[in-house]
């Protein structure tokens, strides 16, 4: 594809700047730049001889973005008849590389003989070069992700920094993203090549999810990572700093590219950005990003085999790793394992309560959510929780009835914001003839992500929150006849594990909401069982000192005033 006579008149294979990395060095001295570092020459060489579908994350300031400018105008010097896109989250972005491409046509000579003629296109956003041929397809093009796409042809898609802030936030952005670059497939001629780059946002990043599509990731940090980091990085890491790292442990820490920065500079760079911030742009760990983002942690639970009527009375957390559970499907982030209890304490008594909770669906593809919660000296275990397909029908209502009356549950509670009470109007007379059981509604008016979070996460670290295996696989196995994309998004464990304190952050959260409710009633039943534990043992001790004063006959039988009762208890109330 990319064979043809250069400008020198000889073969390609006779040219001396058939390596792309001697024409780097050529652009750079034009630049007025240092000689490129070893670094950006691996980068380079990457770009050059990598595969059809690469992608290329490389922390901040290394300057892969005008490496890859001057591979663009490398292609054309190398076959002028080529047609390249250039892709980036905002058409701004995207214009900047076609401007600094088109400017190194016309201020270096030897490249003069690529400048657009009078006939030509000569846009900054999508010019030609002068040998060639007449073309529906500019040389190069420069468009936003969310621009016009359809239509346009390319050999090579150079999608720069597509994936911003502003469009991953939330799974509904990021869907949307990620249907956005499978039109670069429609849009690429046969045996194109595709090359991202980018700094992916979190642990959901588009960049992380495109190796499932064939692409092939190579990471260069600012720093030699540590053997944890190491491991998260997988096989991904550059061969250039692995090798180091194998021939000299002892580098960990230290620069990979001291001439860009050093280790001065680094520092001063992680003050300023923040540890998790700094683990992003220059270390291309999205992990300690993503802990402070997803504050719900699959490792926060006790997993265990419930019964359905007793309960231990104590259980005891503990984060060692001879208590991870792997013989669950776990759809959380790396790193995030289930445990088992450490020590169960104390005899198997009876629950103090059971209740249900339902968030009726809304629209599209919601489910009806529920959950069964039985409490027990404060400890929540979760019995049962899932989805149900529908929201009114009465297959729906009677397979609700139904795991009420298996659970024994003393209260069912419904989300009231949707439907005005409908769903609980055609709830209670099945209710009332198949399992009699107190029915109530809440209603929410604060942001529900945010909601969740602060009921879910104090119970989380308190590690008072016990999950029955059997919903773990049973949630697991419930969404494996959807398609792969849509199954994960349905599961309570992979809803919890990526919820985060922005907006619409989830595209589907009914499991996790019926979890939240549940949670949040039991919090609220507990905080007055103590407050009625706290008024009873002061009432105890009042009774009790007044008994001992009349053992010891500072007290008659006559009934005594405030006043004498305070004198009697130097002046303060018990």
């Amino acid at each position: 594809m990319f064979t043809s006579k250069t400008s020198m008149g000889l073969p390609v294979e006779q040219d001396p700047l058939r390596d792309f990395r001697s024409f780097l060095f050529i652009v750079w001295k034009h630049l007025n730049l240092p000689d490129p570092t070893p670094i950006q020459y691996d980068i380079a060489k990457h770009i050059q001889n990598g595969k059809r579908r690469i992608i290329v994350e490389a922390f901040r300031g290394v300057g892969k973005s005008w490496i890859t400018s001057a591979y663009a105008v490398w292609l054309l010097y190398m076959n002028p008849q080529l047609n390249i896109l250039v892709v980036s989250a905002s058409k701004s972005r995207a214009d900047d590389f076609s401007t600094f491409t088109l400017r190194l046509i016309k201020e270096m000579p030897i490249l003069e003989h690529l400048i657009p003629s009078e006939t030509q296109r000569q846009s900054k956003i999508s010019f030609d070069v002068g040998p060639a041929k007449a073309s529906h397809a500019p040389s190069i093009k420069s468009v936003g992700i969310s621009g016009q796409l359809a239509g346009s042809r390319a050999d090579v898609l150079i999608a720069d920094d597509c994936e911003a802030i502003n469009n991953s936030q939330t799974q509904g952005m990021r869907d949307k993203l990620s249907e956005a670059v499978k039109e670069f497939d429609a849009i690429l001629k046969p045996e194109g090549r595709i090359i991202y780059l980018g700094t992916p946002q979190n642990q959901e990043s588009l960049y992380n999810k495109l190796p499932e599509r064939g692409y092939e990731v190579t990471i260069w940090p600012a720093r030699y990572p540590t053997p944890d980091q190491r491991i998260g990085y997988g096989t991904n890491l550059a061969k250039i700093i692995d090798n180091k790292l194998i021939n000299d442990p002892e580098i960990v820490g230290e620069p990979t590219d001291p001439k860009r920065f050093d280790t001065y500079d680094l520092m001063e760079r992680e003050a300023s950005y923040g540890r998790s911030g700094f683990a992003l742009q220059f270390q291309l760990d999205t992990r300690l990003s993503d802990a402070m983002r997803y504050p719900l942690k699959v490792s926060d639970l006790i997993v265990m085999d419930t019964d359905q009527a007793v309960a231990p009375e104590r259980l005891i957390w503990s984060s060692d790793a001879q208590y991870i559970q792997e013989d669950l499907p776990n759809v959380s982030f790396s790193g995030d394992h289930y445990h088992k209890p450490m020590f169960i304490e104390g005899d198997f008594v009876e629950y103090s309560g059971s209740v249900m909770a339902i968030d009726p669906s809304g629209q599209g593809r919601d489910e009806t959510g529920y959950c069964v919660i039985k409490q027990l000296n404060g400890n929540l275990f979760v019995r049962r929780c899932g989805g149900l397909k529908g929201g009114y029908d009465e297959r729906t209502l009677r397979k609700l009835v139904e795991i009420a009356k298996q659970e024994q549950v003393n209260e069912i509670i419904v989300e009231s914001n949707f439907g005005g009470g409908m769903f609980n109007s055609l709830l209670i007379p099945i209710l009332g003839r198949e399992y009699p059981c107190t029915l109530s509604e809440v209603r929410h008016n604060t942001q529900k992500e945010k909601r969740i979070i602060d009921t879910l996460e104090p119970v989380l670290n308190q590690h008072r929150l016990i999950i029955d295996k059997k919903v773990i696989e049973e949630d697991y196995k419930s969404t494996q006849g959807l398609p792969p994309e849509m199954a994960l998004r349905y599961q309570l464990m992979y809803q919890m594990t990526r919820l985060t304190a922005d907006r619409g952050s989830l595209a589907n959260d009914d499991r996790l909401d019926a979890l939240s409710m549940a949670v949040a009633f039991w919090v609220s039943q507990v905080a007055q069982d103590t407050e009625r534990q706290m008024a009873t043992r002061k009432e105890e001790l009042l009774n009790m000192e007044v008994n001992s004063m009349k053992d010891k006959g500072k007290l008659g039988l006559a009934v005594f005033s405030d006043s004498s009762f305070r004198s009697a208890n130097s002046n303060s109330w018990i």
